[in-house]
């Protein structure tokens, strides 16, 4: 695999937040099957949302970040704890590093809202990938969409 030289940005514009959606639509819904209808929730309206943009303009990944009321609705239990979710990295873009740079950006956007911790629902194969990004899991397995999922939270 090329490396490709990327950068890491919050998506701002409706533009920027139509590329977060499109790969999520590719990635959730094209390739593991989860129902369109349920990839997109009142959620995304408030929440921060990261992309990974390459050189050349190609959107390489996204993720998004919950904090507050929504956050809570997600079972962080902690209002100073963010969820972070729909990480998403193109096919063509997988091992280069560019889910561990979204991570950190969503740590950062949480950090800057004075969170002291973000929690996620891992799909299950990605637990090592989450883990050595310092995160921990916690609870039982559980499905949701279908596919295995762990708790999983990292202290900021």
């Amino acid at each position: 695999m090329t490396p490709r030289a990327y950068t890491v940005r919050v998506a701002e514009d409706p533009a920027d937040r139509e590329l977060c959606f499109a790969l999520r639509k590719e990635v959730f819904v094209a390739e593991q099957g989860v129902p369109e209808d349920i990839e997109y929730d009142e959620h995304d309206a408030g929440a921060v949302h990261v992309l990974a943009v390459a050189e050349d303009g190609v959107p390489l990944g996204t993720g998004r970040l919950l904090h507050g009321a929504a956050a809570l609705a997600q079972g962080t239990g902690d209002p100073s704890v963010g969820s972070l979710g729909r990480l998403a990295v193109a096919r063509e873009a997988r091992g280069l590093g560019v889910g561990a740079a979204l991570v950190r950006a969503i740590e950062e956007a949480a950090r800057a809202r004075g969170l002291t911790a973000v929690d996620l629902h891992a799909q299950t194969h990605a637990l090592g990938f989450y883990e050595r990004l310092g995160y921990a899991p916690y609870g039982e397995e559980y499905l949701e969409a279908g596919i295995p999922h762990q708790g999983m939270r990292r202290p900021l």
